[in-house]
């Protein structure tokens, strides 16, 4: 490999891993969990639960209570655990 071409890789290497290190609070952290879980549930109970949504909509932070309640109405047992695992 040619040191030109090693040495950009180097380069491109050591500016991702600096920018991938970002420190987060707890709390932050908790909340994007939190979305990412029910937006997750929002693909998966789609059709039981929120067929009358679109079913590309993008589920935000504002909406998470939503989705459990929607979940633990129409869900079932599993829908029901989920759904009460976004509202701690």
């Amino acid at each position: 490999m040619d040191s030109a071409v090693r040495a950009y890789l180097s380069e491109i290497g050591r500016r991702g891993g600096l920018r991938s290190r970002r420190v987060l609070d707890a709390e932050t952290a908790r909340r994007m969990v939190r979305l990412r879980e029910a937006r997750r549930a929002f693909r998966r109970f789609h059709a039981r639960c929120f067929w009358s949504s679109p079913k590309n909509y993008v589920v935000t932070m504002a909406d998470v209570a939503w989705v459990a309640r929607q979940l633990m109405t129409h869900g079932g047992r599993e829908g029901w655990q989920i759904g009460a695992r976004l509202c701690r």
